[in-house]
């Protein structure tokens, strides 16, 4: 019989499979374990692992895109703190034009007026030539800096476009009247700066809306990162605890395959007794 032969063990090759079982297993658990991946490696789970490496892939694409968002936003909160100060300015200068129209002031005063409101008017068209964010800019239409910005929204390419605005029609070219009479005429047609705060109104009309969308791009894209993570954690992450279990009953029945696998290499031994 196999059982009493001292060429085929049985007893210890049953013992010895059990034990490379419960040493496969183990190796299995401790990997999970040590990486807290359920999903390691296609070796644990092809489907599973090519599903979650797609998904990682679309994560990074939310993230870039959110990087990339974070410089139209840049662009476009460099772009209002120009148009708030040029709006404050131009108060300035109205300012200006209400003393210039003041027949009562003295030649002197006149003229210091006059050099403030140069100055004011020049600080409008620095304050608005200034307005870029790394080489760029939404008040500039002719030069290589400035134009409309088309930037992209998604993982899928999905893009929007912010259009430019001439910079120039936010500019006071008039020079300063020279007399009460020219300032109170000027002022009583608006003129220029009619234009200028139309123009001004359709600019921050039209940033503005393009700054809520960002905003709301980026608080989108923010939350679709988190809850894509989520998912991905439930398909591939490990259960620790029940790992950490798992891992404590496979050492107890490893020691038993090892005690076990000892006791059936006796076999032999005891055959050989029978001849003393």
């Amino acid at each position: 019989m196999t059982m009493n032969s001292i060429n085929t063990n049985t007893q210890s090759l049953i013992a010895l499979q059990n034990l490379n079982t419960t040493n496969a297993q183990m190796s299995a658990v401790q990997k999970r374990v040590s990486t807290g991946y359920r999903v390691a490696d296609a070796r644990d789970d092809g489907g599973a692992f090519a599903v979650a490496q797609a998904v990682r892939s679309d994560v990074a694409g939310v993230i870039a895109v959110g990087e990339q968002l974070g410089g139209v936003k840049g662009v476009l909160q460099t772009t209002f703190a120009a148009l708030s100060v040029v709006s404050d300015t131009m108060k300035q200068i109205r300012a200006v034009l209400t003393r210039l129209a003041d027949a009562a002031i003295s030649s002197d005063q006149r003229t210091t007026y006059v050099k403030q409101y140069e100055l004011l008017t020049k600080q409008v068209g620095d304050f608005v030539d200034d307005a870029t964010y790394n080489g760029r800019s939404l008040l500039s239409t002719g030069t290589a800096t400035g134009g409309d910005i088309t930037a992209i929204r998604n993982e899928g390419g999905g893009t929007f476009t912010i259009q430019a605005i001439d910079g120039d029609t936010l500019k006071i070219t008039t020079t300063a009247p020279a007399s009460a009479t020219a300032a109170q005429g000027f002022i009583a047609s608006g003129g220029t700066f009619d234009t200028v705060d139309v123009a001004l109104s359709l600019a921050l009309n039209r940033f503005g809306a393009s700054m809520s969308f960002v905003d709301s791009q980026i608080t989108y894209n923010s939350k679709k990162v988190d809850a894509m993570t989520e998912g991905l954690g439930a398909l591939v992450d490990a259960d620790l605890a029940k790992e950490s279990s798992s891992l404590e009953a496979l050492k107890v029945r490893q020691q038993l395959g090892i005690q076990t696998l000892g006791l059936a290499n006796q076999g032999p031994q005891v055959l050989l007794g029978l001849f003393r």
